[in-house]
């Protein structure tokens, strides 16, 4: 089967019928593709992929890997919109030329002070929106910290994410997220 969005589900529902299932990501396969993209011309093209000796396949993750996968997808998302809110906020700020240093913890102790500090001189509209900025930033940084915390209390469940973290640079999220990823491929 083409690695699509639910091929690792309909992936384990095959195994426990006694099927032998390979997944392909979509990239290996696309070369096979004679004509246009419709589903005859994929099953022809997936039949043709298989075959090759070369063909690499991706192994079918489990129930909790991808789980934990997807916490780190949405970690990941919510990280870029909490550093993009951070960036609109010292940018507009700068502005009005208030520097605020880089770091997640520097906008929220700054920013609260040199707004009360400087509130005669910003413009009364500026200041609203700033304010009105500060509790959805706080609300990105409080998702963030939540979804870590439900990825490190799995990486602590887990033996295998436990001794990855004693390598050097390797803490509980990069060795959740390894152990999570290629758990499947150790087990072959």
């Amino acid at each position: 089967m083409e690695a699509w969005g639910s091929a690792h589900y309909w992936a384990r529902e095959l195994q426990q019928l006694r099927h032998t299932v390979r997944l392909m990501a979509p990239q290996f396969v696309k070369p096979y593709v004679k004509t246009n993209k419709h589903d005859a011309a994929d099953a022809q093209a997936i039949c043709e992929a298989v075959t090759r000796p070369t063909m690499r396949f991706v192994p079918v993750k489990n129930a909790e890997q991808q789980a934990v996968l997807a916490l780190h997808r949405v970690r990941q998302g919510l990280v870029k919109a909490r550093t993009a809110q951070a960036n609109q906020l010292r940018g507009l700020l700068s502005e009005f030329g208030l520097i605020i240093p880089q770091g997640i913890r520097h906008i929220i102790k700054r920013v609260p002070i040199l707004l009360n500090e400087m509130m005669d001189e910003l413009p009364g509209a500026f200041h609203q929106l700033v304010e009105h900025m500060l509790p959805h930033f706080r609300e990105l940084d409080g998702k963030v910290n939540e979804l870590e915390a439900q990825i490190r209390a799995w990486h602590h469940t887990n033996p295998l994410s436990r001794k990855l973290e004693k390598m050097p640079d390797i803490g509980p999220i990069t060795a959740s997220a390894l152990v999570a990823s290629v758990l499947s491929i150790m087990r072959r």
